[in-house]
């Protein structure tokens, strides 16, 4: 039989090695849980971030579509089917810009969005076809503002809308 007594050193070494080896072990596994949490925090940080900036962008695309807003853009000396064409355009290329927000926004705001600016375009073309004589431009902008201010305030409303999400996510 052999003796033990050459393999001592070796048992004595496994002996130590093994707690420290474990104590290791779970200071690493603690480490990377820790790491872990720190990405979900800064991801869930990062989402919220983008969220709050998916609703500020779209409440500056309600505000600038608010036909109080509108009128005063471009020249005084347009006729009104241009003024109409540009604004149009505008509105368009302005939402276009912006649709990648609703990748942030609840559905149901979104469609109030989509819902608002489709409408805006409507009252361009309603209030062009009311008023049968040919009229100026400070006349059509007139007819404009008060069939908005007639209607239900669909744009306020929105913007209260989003409003209230915002509160609830922040």
């Amino acid at each position: 039989m052999s003796d033990f007594s050459e393999y001592f050193p070796y048992a004595a070494a496994l002996v130590i090695a093994i707690p420290f080896l474990v104590l290791l072990r779970q200071f690493v596994y603690t480490y990377i849980n820790l790491k872990n949490q720190e990405l979900k925090l800064l991801s869930v940080k990062s989402n919220s971030e983008n969220k709050t900036h998916s609703y500020e962008r779209m409440t500056l695309f309600l505000e600038r579509i608010k036909p109080s807003n509108l009128i005063q853009k471009f020249d005084k000396h347009l006729a009104v089917h241009e003024f109409i064409f540009l604004t149009e355009k505008t509105i368009s290329e302005e939402f276009e810009y912006n649709a990648s927000q609703q990748l942030y926004i609840t559905k149901n705001s979104w469609q109030n969005i989509v819902d608002s600016k489709n409408a805006v375009i409507d009252l361009l073309h309603k209030t062009y076809e009311s008023l049968n004589n040919n009229p100026d431009l400070e006349e059509f902008k007139t007819v404009f503002i008060m069939n908005y201010m007639n209607e239900n305030d669909f744009i306020g409303a929105t913007i209260e809308d989003l409003r209230r999400e915002i509160l609830i996510i922040a």
